[in-house]
């Protein structure tokens, strides 16, 4: 590793779109801290991904989770630029039937997981050389479908934020961004999946296909890295044009 090189802590790193993101920026120089829950996700991420990443085993759902896994990165690297706030736990459910345990576990996941993930790295963060945060929201915060009201919110609620943390911490030399990905195939996304449900999205999606993880690390790679020094407060949408069509 060059002694500049950048640091990154990406939450829900285990598999889907945090893996895949760990890999890019791990491949494009950047060092690592791969972050889940269950160990052995983080242990066959690292495993994959090489001497540019290192394990970060912490529930970054609460704000000593979170303070955790950033103290453990600047113990590992003596810094950080970059932070993804990728982790988040999902159940869909029909309005009657939205249990206080599924809507408490979301929140403080998806939710509350942001809000500490935000205030842990800007506290960390040096104001000279500033950083980065990328805040995984989604197509849904726009747009939603039945049983998908706790979820929507959420996401809405990340996306609103981004903008104020963006507002707050710009002078500080931090940017905050967001991704807005469309329904992604991955491990935890195969339940709520059916091949009837993929073809009805692939219709109505302008490219014509669904996306991966690699089309969503690669936009979470842009506003990481220099290319998008000037943009702040922005959530982009990485959904092949399904949010813009009319169906």
């Amino acid at each position: 590793m060059s002694p500049d090189a950048k640091v990154a802590l990406i939450t829900g790193a285990g598999h889907g779109i945090g893996r895949a993101t760990a890999k890019l920026l791990a491949r494009r120089g950047w060092l690592v801290g791969v972050n889940d829950l269950k160990e052995e996700f983080v242990t066959e991420a690292c495993g994959e991904i090489g001497a540019n990443a290192f394990p970060v085993v912490q529930n970054v759902a609460s704000r000593e989770g979170i303070n955790a896994a950033v103290d453990a990165v600047m113990a590992r690297a003596g810094r950080l630029d970059g932070l993804v706030n990728n982790a988040a736990w999902v159940r869909y459910q029909a309005i009657p039937d939205i249990a206080p345990e599924t809507v408490d576990r979301m929140v403080q996941i998806g939710f509350n997981g942001v809000i500490w993930g935000i205030q842990a790295a800007a506290a960390a963060m040096n104001a000279e050389r500033g950083g980065t945060i990328v805040n995984v929201a989604s197509a849904a915060g726009f747009r939603s479908a039945p049983h998908s009201l706790v979820y929507s919110g959420i996401k809405a609620g990340v996306m609103g934020m981004t903008r104020a943390a963006a507002v707050e911490l710009g002078r500080g030399n931090i940017r905050v961004n967001a991704v807005a990905p469309s329904a992604i195939p991955t491990e935890g996304t195969s339940r709520h999946r059916s091949a009837e449900r993929d073809a009805k999205r692939i219709a109505d999606t302008p490219l014509g296909r669904l996306g991966t993880v690699d089309d969503i690390a690669r936009a979470i790679a842009y506003l990481m890295e220099s290319d998008s020094d000037f943009v702040t407060g922005q959530v982009l949408s990485a959904d092949g044009g399904i949010g813009i069509a009319i169906n």
